[in-house]
């Protein structure tokens, strides 16, 4: 008899989630807003329950008897996951965890509660004290990723507007105020089971830099020294176990200084965006969608990595003008995997949103496309 795997949500990011289980045998039941559900013609089962009714998620899972419940790729999905697998005895991280792991001003609190090392920070309001956080700082709205609303502030005079934007922005109308950190930024996407948490890859990622620190490339092995990955490892791995974080895929950022200290930034309770699926697979020969799954229905394995490979995404934007070129002459470049030009106007990049095309590659060495 097949397994039967429910998916929450339908957008492109979940795609690989119903082809993998497609491959698998595995009969899926998708649950999304009718309107972009781009996967619900590739589910065997097609819900239009919107992805935060929990409850009456919960009542078709029953009624189904599904064996897991899944997500990827974005943070609005990952409460009712856990409510659904809480409430049927599934494989999944307890309900109330969500909310501590998808705001950032819960997470930071439990950051601090648990000793990982994090940025200071406060909670944006009329009386806030900042009598403790040095200029310049950053502010992000509490629920929101892909960078949106994040900006660098460095007076005094500017954090008022920026602070509205933030929460403009923010589902909750709430924004978190911290301070920022110089040095390289790295993510390191591992999966977890029974507590325990198994590195993956760390990438090296590349931003727009001030003030939006918009994401425009990742590139991974990490050029970074196996001291400073270490380093990473373990406080990601100790962000995680602040969290209560016991089964599935996420994604820790992480600032690295001058001096060599590993600042935890963010964790994300879900495999990393920007096709890190695809990377992993092309680096390291992991099938990151698959180890998903297998949590899921209770039948995960240590990861086996069979390949080690240089593989990377670039985002086309103003900022990365020069990868347009390359993309328009793709075939004349045999590392490059896969590119597209979605937008032939390119903006400077405020959020993740804005892109307008970019490319995977694989290759035996780091690719500097500048060149």
């Amino acid at each position: 008899m097949k397994k039967k795997l429910a998916i929450i949500g339908a957008s492109f990011g979940q795609k690989p989630l119903y082809l993998k289980a497609k491959e698998m045998g595995i009969e899926t039941h998708c649950f999304a807003w009718e309107e972009g559900a781009i996967c619900k013609e590739l589910a065997d089962f097609f819900y239009p329950i919107s992805v935060l009714e929990k409850e009456q998620i919960l009542d078709v899972c029953r009624k189904i008897q599904v064996d897991g419940i899944c997500s990827m790729a974005t943070d609005i999905c990952v409460p009712t996951v856990w409510y659904v697998a809480e409430k049927m005895g599934l494989i999944g991280n307890k309900y109330f965890e969500p909310f501590v792991a998808t705001n950032k001003l819960l997470m930071r609190q439990a950051f601090l509660r648990n000793g990982v090392n994090s940025p200071r920070f406060t909670i944006a309001a009329e009386d806030m004290d900042l009598s403790e956080l040095d200029y310049p700082l950053i502010v992000k709205p509490t629920d929101r990723g892909g960078s949106l609303g994040v900006k660098k502030v460095d007076r005094k005079e500017d954090l008022k507007a920026v602070i509205e934007r933030a929460q403009n922005l923010s589902y909750s109308n709430n924004a978190v105020v911290e301070e920022f950190v110089a040095g390289v930024e790295a993510t390191l996407d591992m999966i977890s089971w029974l507590g325990k948490h198994y590195p993956i890859t760390i990438s090296d990622t590349e931003t727009t830099g001030i003030p939006y620190y918009s994401k425009i490339g990742y590139h991974q092995p990490s050029m970074l020294s196996a001291d400073i990955q270490e380093k990473i490892i373990n406080e990601a791995k100790k962000a995680l176990d602040a969290l209560n974080f016991k089964y599935g895929a996420s994604d820790t950022e992480v600032k690295v200084t001058e001096t060599g200290e590993v600042k935890v930034i963010e964790v994300n309770p879900r495999m990393g965006g920007d096709c890190t699926e695809t990377m992993i697979s092309l680096s390291k020969g992991y099938d990151f969608v698959k180890g998903i799954i297998d949590v899921a229905l209770n039948q995960f394995e240590e990861p086996v990595f069979s390949m080690n490979k240089y593989a990377g995404i670039c985002y086309l934007s103003k900022e990365t003008e020069y990868l347009k070129k390359v993309i328009e002459n793709r075939d004349n470049y045999p590392e490059i995997i896969y590119a597209e030009i979605n937008d032939n106007e390119l903006r400077y990049l405020q959020s993740s949103w804005e892109r307008s095309g970019f490319l995977i590659y694989q290759s035996k060495q780091r690719r500097n496309w500048k060149e």
